[in-house]
């Protein structure tokens, strides 16, 4: 039973269509990191369920870092999803600088983003390759200069060879916390205009959470960004809030006018103790 439902996982990977990269814009089209949802609702091609996300509206400027709060299923990861342009949306809009993300190539679009995801991704290469994912033709000066800004250096030089290290694709030689420093030191070789962060930090040691915070901070700054929170003080410092419900964004605002507001976010502060 198990081989038939691998060789059936495997022949609907093989079935599935090549995605097309079409756009108007020049392939060389600079992001400025202005980024707006226009009345999108969005429904996955094969939910039989409702809408994931209903209406949403919102808009990030350059260089500001938006918080996604809420429950599991509200709508976090779809608008992240949307962003990356993953999937197109049913209804309303999404631009770019005032340019509908649909006239934009996909690869123009992913080469000016980076994502940090509660689940890093390693392949069976050495540290230098590891991090030279991020941007293939970075010089090992780069990459170390990177995995500086990211506090990664520190473990990385105190590995058997270093930067040499072979690491394999499910990251045993190293720590979870080590494992998401190093997809911060991708993002900083990609130097991106947009970043797309799971900011998770569960089943790690308070030290690598105080490294892995630091870092984050000193990456986002002039980059626009986009953050699930699943810890609400890890958001302090967002220019503003969105948070989701059931698909709906049903509040939006700075953490100031949140907490005065007195609504869903500030109970929600008020159960993680923060208010």
């Amino acid at each position: 039973l198990s081989a038939i439902a691998v060789a059936e996982r495997v022949f609907s990977i093989m079935e599935e269509t090549v995605e097309e990269d079409i756009g108007d814009m020049d392939d060389h089209h600079k992001l400025l990191g202005d980024v707006k949802f226009r009345h999108v609702s969005f429904k996955y091609e094969l939910a039989e369920q409702e809408h994931t996300l209903k209406d949403v509206s919102f808009h990030v400027k350059p260089g500001q870092t938006a918080a996604l709060v809420g429950a599991t299923g509200a709508g976090k990861t779809t608008i992240m999803q949307l962003i990356a342009r993953f999937y197109d949306v049913e209804q309303g809009e999404i631009l770019f600088d005032g340019v509908n993300v649909q006239k934009l190539k996909r690869q123009t679009l992913r080469s000016q983003m980076a994502f940090v995801l509660q689940d890093s991704f390693l392949f069976e290469a050495s540290v230098y390759e590891n991090i030279r994912y991020g941007r293939l033709n970075a010089t090992n000066e780069e990459i170390v200069e990177a995995a500086k800004r990211a506090n990664a250096h520190d473990f990385i030089v105190k590995l058997p060879n270093g930067y040499n290290t072979i690491l394999t694709s499910d990251g045993s030689e190293i720590s979870q916390g080590q494992k998401q420093l190093l997809s911060i030191a991708r993002a900083f070789v990609a130097d991106p205009v947009i970043l797309l962060l799971d900011e998770a930090t569960s089943s790690i040691d308070t030290v690598t959470e105080v490294k892995i915070q630091q870092a984050l901070e000193v990456l986002m700054e002039g980059r626009t960004s986009f953050v699930i929170a699943h810890r609400l003080n890890t958001i302090r410092n967002a220019d503003v809030v969105f948070v989701m419900q059931e698909g709906r964004m049903v509040e939006a605002g700075t953490q100031q006018e949140l907490m005065e507001t007195n609504g869903i976010y500030a109970n929600m502060l008020k159960q993680a103790g923060i208010l």
